[in-house]
């Protein structure tokens, strides 16, 4: 295949249906952005600054917050200028390290998710045994193999995403550089992208969320066995039983929107696919903010001081 002719430059045109009003846009994604921002940025402050919230739960819980953190920071900004200066120009190589950080750091969406089970399993069914088996000399071995998996697969499809020869054209029709709809501008074959993609897709979000559903049903059969006693232990559980559904039907929208090309606007795909990545980030510090107690009563502390402050006569 020759590469003389392949696009090194392309342009993000997610959006474009809107014409003249695509710069309203700015509007609810700066505010959705700056959510994200404050909200994870108060809830990662709360949990590093208390010491009695440096146990297991929060620390995976400051795990999720990181990634709901850095994930906009990839693609966020560069939106809103698109948005407000109709910069929409990226190179190859950056459009290729923007979508290996979007895409790695959010399989950890899902990832996180799993930690999260398996502590939630240890603390309700093995509550003896709980911190020992979070300690992490022995709980790295169920870290190693996710992340080695992530980084893996998400390295493989990029890798080969790069190799293609975009000569169909050089608009994405995208607000960032999502693989599906960069792939679609490579000509000649692309079967063993779609393959590792799909695969990708079935390897980790699939995997992770058949793991987590497995863990959540061993946890509720322990503690209807259990009777009374176990049920305060399952407030944590609703909680990211609450984010889990959230996430995977956000992700589930997104990947059928593209998947499956019923006369679906171009528009309407693209909102989902940036929903997917933007909206667990604000979505996720609210509902731990709000469900998980001890967090709660450190905000509420954080905030009420702030309060007193201001109106202390200087």
């Amino acid at each position: 295949m020759e590469n003389v002719s392949s696009h090194k430059h392309f342009i993000l045109n997610g959006f474009h249906e809107l014409g003249e009003l695509r710069p309203v846009l700015f509007i609810p994604f700066f505010i959705m952005f700056v959510v994200s921002l404050l909200a994870n940025s108060l809830l990662l402050y709360v949990i590093i600054s208390q010491r009695s919230l440096h146990s297991p739960m929060y620390i995976l819980i400051a795990g999720m917050v990181c990634v709901d953190l850095s994930l906009p920071l990839f693609f966020v900004p560069n939106m809103l200028l698109s948005f407000l200066f109709d910069w929409r120009g990226i190179s190859l190589i950056g459009c290729l390290v923007q979508m290996h950080f979007i895409h790695f750091v959010g399989t950890f969406q899902s990832t996180l998710l799993v930690w999260m089970a398996l502590d939630r399993y240890f603390a309700i069914c093995t509550p003896l045994s709980y911190h020992q088996r979070m300690a992490l000399p022995k709980f790295i071995k169920f870290i190693i193999p996710f992340v080695v998996r992530n980084v893996l697969m998400i390295t493989l499809f990029v890798c080969l995403a790069g190799k293609l020869s975009f000569c169909a054209g050089n608009v994405i029709n995208h607000c960032f550089c999502e693989h599906i709809a960069m792939v679609e501008l490579a000509c000649g074959s692309t079967a063993i992208n779609n393959l590792v993609g799909l695969s990708s897709v079935l390897l980790i979000p699939v995997v992770d969320f058949i793991f987590i559903a497995a863990s959540y049903v061993v946890i509720f059969t322990s503690v209807l066995r259990s009777g009374r006693s176990g049920v305060k232990a399952l407030h944590t559980c609703i909680t990211h039983i609450v984010v889990i559904t959230v996430s995977l039907t956000i992700a589930l929208v997104a990947f059928l929107s593209y998947r499956i090309r019923n006369g679906l606007p171009a528009a309407v795909r693209v909102f989902f696919s940036t929903m997917y990545l933007l909206f667990p980030s604000c979505f996720n510090p609210i509902i731990y903010g709000i469900r998980t107690t001890e967090i709660r009563q450190h905000i509420l502390m954080i905030l009420t001081c702030c309060h007193f402050l201001q109106t202390v006569p200087q």
